[in-house]
């Protein structure tokens, strides 16, 4: 379920996926299919996991990779739930064709 809110999506960002709504910050980026489909990538890696255990492996290798980077939006990118949404959210049926916990091929 898409839902609108300037105020829950974090500063710098557009969306946010916290199962089981994807969270936009205007009405207009429904129509981004792009967007749409890298929220929706993130809906299915936190099926995968279970809901709770995604988010806490999300944070735990976001300050890893921080700490290995030293730079906020290179550790954000190189997350491998990240890295598995951005490489493939342009294939509109990715989602289809993905296979059962296919991040972690991205570690």
């Amino acid at each position: 379920m898409i839902l609108i809110s300037k105020y829950i999506v974090p500063r710098g960002f557009i969306g946010i996926t916290i199962f089981p709504f994807m969270f936009l910050k205007y009405k207009a980026l429904k129509a981004n299919t792009v967007l749409v489909n890298h929220e929706k990538i993130h809906l299915r890696q936190q099926l995968e996991l279970l809901i709770i255990p995604f988010f806490v492996i999300y944070g735990i290798e976001f300050f890893v990779r921080l700490i290995q980077y030293k730079n906020w939006n290179i550790a954000y990118r190189n997350i491998s739930f990240e890295r598995e949404a951005y490489k493939y959210e342009k294939d509109l049926n990715y989602i289809k064709l993905r296979p059962f916990m296919a991040f972690i091929n991205f570690y």
